[in-house]
């Protein structure tokens, strides 16, 4: 199953191996995790069950960086060279070619996958800071991706943002789904069934279904839908994103009772007015949840045209770290939630090469595998800022860098509409 290296219009591309127990439970170089991923603990528990000693982590955000996790030194990738000159990498984040590339121009050249070591992880032996049901779910999502990596067939969708509604219970002037530009938000029931099921239908693997707006909550058959979904294939994992700002119901959450069903909560403090209602519903209710504060955001939410070249349009499509939030959005799947939505907002213009469409059954696969698989960019990232891992080491990229998260607008931002 091992594979080293990939040939891409004659250049040789470096891989990452998969046999890294073997090689790496051997004395040698440094043995560094690239990526703080949610499941790092997981990562790190794995490698020391299969004798595999980690000396360090490394992260491209900076707000992730000099922390410990688990007695481990987290620094910021570019710091790499000046402290591990010579390591062994393991690389934790799903777009592991990407991290390959980078870490490749920076002189390294031995790569492994996780994947080797997470297949029989058992996360019930281990306390971890995040609930072992989301850890279990990360980690299955990790193994899915990496092999995903290692059979280029397999179309992979690391998770689904399904917008059923752009109506939003709050008016955040940066949010990077664009909510704030809508002045006749709409709840989108219609095609959202129809379309998740064409889509399971034509990709491999869906390994999370994220029910998002807006405010979800705000969509009065919010859970009809997720019903819906669930019902469709029992086996699907559900999260449903809410701001805390809407209580919901013993009886509604009764429903959800032995299924994937799953919610993840952000905290905004003051602006969250039912968050603790929340929380103690959904323990009562024995529903598994996630609840984080908000943090800050990179400011990603501007919309304009920056007429780049297509060099500067690919330098800033790989630095996105949205680039896979894969977004179903009136019945068309696109890559990310700027582009669903400056498209649903007549933003900019209707290319046909931004989304797949999936209400057409026609060569449906191979139109996804296309979108899924993009490595350059697509038209709409040219009316994008940027959405880089760190702004402050991004080469291409026109925002404001990290801002605090849900800074309220009194009213819709003003944009200029593409003319139809």
């Amino acid at each position: 199953m091992e594979l080293v290296y990939k040939f891409k219009k004659g250049i040789m591309i470096n891989k990452a191996k998969y046999n890294c127990i073997e090689e790496l439970s051997k004395q040698g170089a440094p043995v560094i995790i690239v990526a703080v991923t949610q499941e790092i603990e997981a990562i790190i528990n794995a490698c020391n069950e299969n004798g595999i000693k980690v000396d360090g982590l490394s992260d491209n955000e900076t707000r992730k960086v000099n922390k410990k996790i688990k007695g481990l030194d987290v620094i910021h990738t570019t710091q790499l060279p000046k402290k591990y000159p010579n390591a062994r990498l393991i690389v934790a984040y799903h777009n592991i070619q990407e991290c390959v590339d980078q870490l490749t121009s920076m002189g390294y050249e031995d790569f492994y996958s996780p994947l080797e070591v997470l297949k029989n992880y058992d996360a019930s032996k281990y306390q971890h800071n995040l609930s072992e049901d989301y850890i279990k779910n990360k980690v299955l999502i990790s193994v899915k991706s990496h092999e995903a990596y290692f059979d280029e067939s397999l179309v992979h969708v690391r998770s689904l943002d399904i917008v059923i509604t752009t109506k939003c219970s709050m008016k955040c002037e940066s949010c990077a789904n664009l909510m704030q530009y809508y002045t006749s938000p709409q709840s989108t029931d219609e095609k959202i069934l129809m379309a998740v099921n064409n889509l399971s239908e034509n990709v491999d693997e869906i390994s999370e279904f994220r029910i998002i707006g807006g405010e979800p909550l705000v969509n009065k058959n919010w859970h009809k839908i997720v019903s819906g979904i669930a019902e469709q294939d029992s086996k699907r994992k559900i999260y449903i994103y809410t701001n805390g700002t809407i209580p919901v119901k013993d009886d509604v959450l009764k429903s959800f009772q032995g299924k994937n069903i799953n919610f993840y909560v952000t905290d905004y403090g003051k602006l969250s007015r039912h968050i603790d209602r929340l929380e103690q519903s959904l323990k009562d209710n024995k529903i598994n949840y996630f609840r984080r504060p908000a943090g800050n955001w990179v400011d990603c939410s501007s919309i304009r045209e920056h007429n780049r070249s297509p060099k500067d349009n690919a330098i800033m499509f790989k630095e996105c770290c949205a680039k896979q939030f894969y977004t179903l959005l009136s019945g068309k799947l696109y890559t990310c939630p700027f582009i669903s939505n400056a498209h649903e907002l007549n933003a900019i213009p209707n290319n046909p090469m931004d989304y797949v469409d999936l209400t057409n059954n026609n060569n449906l696969r191979e139109k996804i595998r296309k979108l899924v698989k993009m490595e350059k960019f697509f038209p709409g990232c040219d009316f994008c800022d940027g959405r880089p891992y760190d702004p402050t080491t991004a080469k291409v990229y026109d925002g404001k860098g990290l801002i605090a998260a849900g800074k309220q607008a009194q009213s819709p931002l003003p944009f200029e509409k593409i003319e139809v």
